[in-house]
């Protein structure tokens, strides 16, 4: 399964982009940031979609700001969508992102290669010396 189309992606917080440590921010998850940067450069549309509310939220959202991820919207389909009881309050998305899923999260690389079909370049790879180098 591999996609090309701009996606629109719901994507967990606890557990997810960090390491589930609620009330507080755990730890970002392994190339949490550095592929959420990615799949925004390449065109998606990123939704923070969490259980947090309130304080908690802001301090989740300012978290994914000051590590360089500024989300379409938060809770919500489009940033001017307004809360109503007469409608479901479900959001719109393409793929949702979640560590509760059956299986449970598969990874930041898993992420990116199942949407993108390609392989993700989170790091330099290491430069062979002498002759091997040669065939890289």
């Amino acid at each position: 399964m591999s996609f090309k189309e701009k996606l629109i992606l719901a994507i967990d917080f606890d557990g997810t982009i960090v390491e589930d440590a609620y009330p507080n921010i755990g730890k970002p998850k392994l190339f949490a940031f550095e592929t959420l940067k990615r799949l925004q450069n390449d065109g998606h549309r990123l939704i923070l979609w969490t259980y947090r509310d309130g304080k908690r939220l802001e301090e989740a959202v300012a978290f994914c700001k000051e590590n360089g991820i500024d989300f379409y919207a938060v809770n919500k389909s489009f940033p001017e969508e307004q809360f109503s009881t007469e409608k479901s309050p479900k959001i719109h998305a393409d793929l949702f992102i979640d560590d509760r899923n059956i299986g449970g999260f598969i990874g930041w690389g898993k992420v990116y290669q199942l949407i993108t079909n390609e392989t993700p370049i989170l790091e330099k790879p290491k430069s062979k010396k002498g002759f091997f180098g040669l065939f890289r």
